[in-house]
This record gives C-alpha cells, structure tokens and sequence, in this order.
C-alpha cells in the first residue's frame, strides 16, 4: 500500500472508532431530520476530511478547498451578506466550483439554509430541498459551507441569522453558488 491509502485507511478507522465511541451521535456532518448539525468549535480540516472519508466520498473531494480566506467585511444588510457568503464559498472551495455558465442539465441541487451565531459562525444547516440524486452532494455543500465560515458580524442584523443558499452541481460534481448566476 502507498502511503496515501494507509492515511486513509487510518482515517476510516479513526472515524468509525469515534462514531462508535460517541454516545448520542450527532456528529459534524450527520443529518437528522433534515438538519444537519454542527458543532460550535470551528471544524479544522481533519475532521472534515474523516467525515468525508467516511461517507464514502472521494479523497479529491477532501482536498477541496484548502485555501485560507481573509477575514470577512462588515456587512450592512443580508443582500450583503449573501453576495459576501456566496464569493467566500466560492474562494474557500476553489477546485470544487465553477463560475461559467449552468450548465443546461445539472446533476443536483440542494438547498441549504445556513444558520449562523452573532459572530458570523456556522450554528447549524438544515436541507430545505434535498437532490433527488447524488445524495453526496449534500455533504460537499455543507463542507464548503463550514470551511467558508465566517461570514461576518451579523449581530447587527434583524433576526433570525440565517440566509438561504441554492448550490447548482455539475456532472463533475462542482457548484455554483445561486446567489452568483
């Protein structure tokens, strides 16, 4: 074995150990219900790519996205904030989305909304439309959603703190935010 597969084979097992230690499951990536919940802390990279592993989800899609964003600007309103969470999913997922035109039959659309804390973090996501297809695509929206976050001070903003994000994969299995097209 290269040395690549034995990382993730210790990645699965590492996931399946913990999934199996933890006593009321819930984990970062686990849908319920249409929700899928998130913890408080900011998820750093090796858990995404373990929940990804573990999905079953390719090892490029856990790759994706490895870029460091600048810190996000203050927003006045949500037209603005959705403008400013759209190019950061877009920044933060570079080798998973594309910015051309839709392509005229897309393989998936799910519709996420993103709830998020005063300081802009990701509070929780919930599918308000899952795809009938290509299920994964979830999951690789909901990972880029987390590795975009934040997405600025909203605690000047009327409530709820949530916005609404429509994601238009390709048969690569690449997005375009909505809010871009």
């Amino acid at each position: 074995m290269r040395c690549i597969d034995l990382w993730r084979v210790a990645l699965v097992a590492t996931a399946v150990a913990l999934s199996a230690c933890s006593s009321g499951g819930g984990g970062a990536g686990e849908v319920r219900g249409g929700v899928i919940e998130v913890t408080p802390v900011v998820p750093t990279e090796v858990p995404a790519a373990t929940t990804l592993a573990a999905a079953g989800t390719s090892g490029q899609a856990a790759r994706r996205g490895a870029a460091r964003l600048p810190a996000p600007t203050p927003v006045r309103n949500w037209n603005e904030l959705r403008l400013q969470a759209a190019h950061r999913l877009v920044a933060a997922n570079p080798d998973g989305t594309y910015l051309g035109a839709v392509p005229e039959t897309l393989l998936a659309i799910p519709v996420l909304e993103i709830e998020l804390n005063g300081d802009g973090s990701v509070r929780r996501i919930v599918v308000l439309r899952p795809p009938r297809q290509a299920k994964d695509t979830i999951e690789i929206a909901a990972e880029a959603v987390r590795r975009a976050a934040p997405f600025g001070d909203v605690s000047r903003l009327p409530r709820p703190w949530k916005f609404v994000e429509t994601f238009l994969f390709d048969d690569d299995r690449r997005f375009k935010p909505r809010t871009l097209d």
